[in-house]
């Protein structure tokens, strides 16, 4: 039986569609992706404040002062240190020279020895020509002898004394490598503060510096408002010592006055003049010292401050308070933590022009008070040597040096 051909129609084969499922995937996981990256991410951290900002330059400033007084010190360290070393290393080579002198004599010495040939004194006398000859000779080698020893004991005493300076020079030499060391570190904790503060600075738009300088301004009047309140009050004081003096010697003049014409003018002579004369010879005495003092810092107002410097072209807060005081004849140490501890703590009311006021709790700043609430002092990079108010920072003590 003949086979019947189909009629049913043939299927259509679909074209697979797998690539376009693929690319629809990878669009929605990536979808996903940047969906889940940007749930996750943090938050862009907010801008500081200009009164934050202005707090952190200042602490970044206090801290290269702090760094700064730290360099000073281990700078004077490694000028001293090098010194020593210089002295030590010239002792060695002059003890070395010494030890070089007393081996030729022994050298000397001993090449004799060796010409002669080591013969025996029994031996020496038999074969001298002349026995009187042999003894006079004999005398003369012991003295040679006794010669011989002493050079031999110098060249021991100067080999040990020569190793003792040795051994104390490669101390010294440690130490001012350690030294050095502590220098080159602080120097860049100082230069990283700084950097740090300037950063901070840079970042600022041009109204945040209007802003940053109107907080400024503002605490420089709060300190000269307190500044001239403690001038009010020392000058009122004054006219009360003054005042009580004067009372002093009016009452003392009276009563001088009831006895003789002879009685009045001795009494008068001898009781009064000595009292007030030894506290203003004291006074007169550190007012002309603190003159000079002032004279030589109001000639460095406008330089500027500059960290490790102590003139005399800039100045660091301590290395200008140690030029001008060197001025009067007094010798103050480099940093202000060895400034401190000179001369007699005074308080703040009892501020005489010429004392030293110190800030912070670190001690990390200094200026020269100059009277009426006011000082004279290098204050920070970027700014130069001026006149401000003592309640500008916070006071931690002051000094009278001299």
């Amino acid at each position: 039986m003949p086979v019947l051909a189909s009629h049913r129609k043939p299927r259509t084969k679909v074209r697979t569609t797998t690539p376009a499922v693929g690319l629809t995937t990878a669009a929605l996981a990536s979808v996903t992706l940047l969906s889940t990256q940007s749930a996750t991410a943090a938050p862009a951290e907010p801008k500081p404040a200009v009164e934050e900002v202005q707090k952190k330059v200042d602490a970044l400033y206090r801290q290269a002062g702090a760094a700064t007084q730290e360099y000073n010190r281990a700078k004077a360290a490694s000028a001293s240190q090098q010194t020593k070393v210089d002295t030590l290393l010239s002792d060695v080579a002059k003890r070395t020279e010494k030890i070089n002198e007393a081996r030729r004599a022994l050298g000397s010495y001993a090449a004799a020895q060796y010409r002669n040939g080591g013969i025996g004194p029994a031996a020496t006398f038999f074969l001298a020509d002349d026995p009187q000859g042999y003894f006079d000779q004999s005398r003369l080698m012991d003295r040679a002898t006794e010669r011989q020893q002493r050079s031999v004991t110098e060249f021991r005493t100067q080999q040990a004394s020569a190793a003792k300076k040795r051994a104390e020079a490669v101390k010294s030499l440690e130490t001012l490598t350690e030294t050095q060391a502590t220098l080159a570190s602080s120097k860049k904790d100082v230069q990283t503060k700084l950097t740090e503060a300037r950063g901070l600075l840079s970042r600022l738009t041009a109204e945040e510096k209007a802003r940053l300088a109107e907080l400024e301004r503002k605490k420089e009047a709060e300190a000269k408002e307190k500044a001239a309140k403690l001038a009010a009050r020392q000058a009122a004081e004054a006219k009360e010592r003054a005042e009580a003096e004067e009372k002093a010697r009016e009452e003392a003049a009276k009563e001088s006055g009831d006895g003789s014409g002879t009685g009045s003018g001795t009494g008068s002579g001898t009781g009064t003049d000595p009292g007030p004369g030894t506290g203003s010879g004291t006074d007169s005495g550190y007012a002309a010292k603190a003159e000079k003092v002032l004279a030589f810092a109001r000639a460095q107002i406008g330089k500027p401050y500059v960290w490790g410097a102590s003139g005399p072209s800039s100045y660091d807060c301590s290395g200008l308070t140690q030029a001008a005081w060197r001025e009067a004849g007094v010798t103050l140490p480099r940093t202000t933590w060895d400034q401190v501890e000179v001369g007699t703590r005074v308080a703040t009311s009892d501020l005489k022009p010429g004392d030293l006021v110190f800030f912070y709790d670190d001690i990390s700043h200094v200026g020269i008070y100059k009277g009426d609430g006011m000082m004279i002092h290098a204050p920070k990079p970027g700014a130069n040597v001026r006149e401000e108010s003592i309640y500008y920072m916070p006071i931690y003590g002051s000094v009278r040096p001299a």
